[in-house]
C-alpha cells in the first residue's frame, strides 16, 4: 500500500475516525508494528481534522504511562506552502474498544476502570482534560492491557470551548453549556461511562437527538435512575459512586481521579473479602480445637457465586475478549463523522479545532 509516510510500510487499513483513517503500519528500521492515523485535507472544511490530529500528538505525545496511548511522531506532507496530509504514529493496541468487550464480572469491571482512571489522573497531572471518555475511547487488549485513546477534543484544564463538543450519551453538563472544563468533566464522562457498562443504558445527559434544522437538541435531562435500580448485582456502593460521578453541579463529583480511583479500590477489595468468606463456608473443613464451628453451609446462589472467579454483573453479551477483531478492524473508533451537524455518537457545532 502506497503512502507518504517514509520509514514505515503500510500493511492495511483497521479503522475510521474523524475525518481519518487507521492503519497498520511497518517501521522499516525496527520491524515493529504502529498504529497510523492518517488525514487528508481536501477542502477547507476539512481543517478541523487536521486540528485535532495535531491536538492528538500536542497531548498524548508528552504522556508516557501505561494506560494512555502514546503518540510517538507526527509526519505533515505539504504541497503548494500548505499542509495537505497528516500522519500520527501511535501505539499498535491489538484488542477492542470497551463497547465491544465489556465486562460481565464485578472485579474485571473495578479493575479495568481503575486502570482507566489512573491515566485519566496521569492526563490531569500534566494539565490536560479529554473531553471525550466514553466506550468507544476506551481499548482493551490482551494481559490485562487498558488504554485510554483518541485525545483530539482534549483541552487543558479550565479552558472553555466555544462550541458545544461531546458525545451525547456521555456528556457532561458544562460542555453542554460551554463553561469552564477540568478533571471533574472526565469524572462526569467517566461515570456515564460506568453507568452504560452497568446497566446497559444510557445516562440521560442534557443533548436530545436532530432538532428541525438537523442541529442539536438541548433539553433538560431527564432524573437518573440510580444503577441499582436497573441492575440489582452490583454493590451499592459502587452504584452510588457512578450517581456521584454523575451529578449535575461539577463540586458535588469527587473532586478528581484520584479519589474516584480509591473508592473503586475499596469497593474492590470489600467485594474480594466477601467472595473469599463465601468460599471459606465452602471449604467446610472441620474446625481444630478450640475454634468456633464452621459457618452454615452456603446456600445455592452463594454456591453458584464462589464457584466463578468473579461475581456476574448481570449481562452477557457473549463476546470472545480481546483475541477476537471487531468489524471493521482492531481499534475502529466509533465516531466517523465530527461534522457540523448532530450525528448519533458526536456533536461539534463548528468547524475550528479542539
Amino acid at each position: 500500500m502506497d503512502s507518504n509516510l517514509p520509514g514505515y510500510r503500510i500493511t492495511r487499513q483497521i479503522g475510521v475516525g474523524a475525518g481519518s483513517k487507521i492503519s497498520i503500519a511497518i517501521e522499516f528500521k525496527s520491524g515493529k508494528i504502529f498504529a497510523v492515523k492518517h488525514v487528508v485535507r481536501n477542502s477547507p472544511d476539512d481543517q478541523r481534522f487536521v486540528a485535532q490530529i495535531e491536538n492528538e500528538y500536542k497531548v498524548s505525545h508528552g504522556i508516557d504511562h501505561p494506560h494512555i496511548r502514546h503518540s510517538f511522531h507526527i509526519h505533515r506532507v505539504r504541497r503548494l506552502l500548505a499542509v495537505r496530509e497528516v500522519f500520527l504514529v501511535m501505539d499498535y493496541i491489538d484488542g477492542l474498544p470497551l463497547e465491544t468487550a465489556r465486562p460481565n464480572r464485578l472485579n474485571t469491571f473495578l479493575t479495568i476502570f481503575q486502570k482507566v482512571a489512573d491515566g485519566l489522573e496521569a492526563m490531569h497531572q500534566v494539565g490536560w482534560v479529554h473531553a471525550d471518555i466514553k466506550p468507544t475511547n476506551i481499548m482493551l487488549a490482551a494481559k490485562g492491557v487498558v488504554k485510554i485513546i483518541d485525545f483530539g477534543q482534549a483541552c487543558p484544564l479550565g479552558h472553555r470551548k466555544e462550541r458545544v463538543q461531546g458525545t451525547p450519551d456521555f456528556i457532561a453538563p458544562e460542555q453542554v453549556r460551554r463553561l469552564r472544563l477540568d478533571q471533574r468533566t472526565d469524572v462526569f464522562n467517566f461515570g456515564a461511562t460506568m453507568y452504560w457498562v452497568l446497566t446497559s443504558e444510557k445516562y440521560p445527559t442534557a443533548i436530545r437527538g436532530q432538532d428541525a434544522r438537523g442541529g442539536i437538541s438541548l433539553v433538560s435531562a431527564d432524573k437518573p435512575i440510580a444503577p441499582i435500580e436497573l441492575n440489582d448485582k452490583i454493590p451499592v456502593s459502587l452504584s452510588n459512586l457512578v450517581m456521584e460521578c454523575c451529578r449535575d453541579n461539577p463540586a458535588e463529583r469527587p473532586a478528581d481521579m484520584k479519589q474516584v480511583a480509591g473508592r473503586l479500590v475499596v469497593i474492590q477489595k470489600l467485594w474480594r473479602k466477601h467472595r473469599d468468606e463465601i468460599r471459606g463456608k465452602l471449604r467446610g473443613a472441620a474446625p481444630s480445637e478450640g475454634e468456633e464451628r464452621p459457618a452454615p453451609a452456603a446456600t445455592d446462589e452463594e454456591r453458584h457465586r464462589a464457584l466463578h472467579e468473579d461475581e456476574p454483573l448481570g449481562h452477557d453479551d457473549g463476546h470472545a475478549g480481546a483475541e477476537a477483531e471487531p468489524p471493521g478492524g482492531h481499534d475502529a473508533p466509533k465516531r466517523v463523522d465530527d461534522s457540523v451537524r448532530f450525528n448519533s455518537d458526536t456533536v461539534s457545532s463548528s468547524e475550528e479545532g479542539p
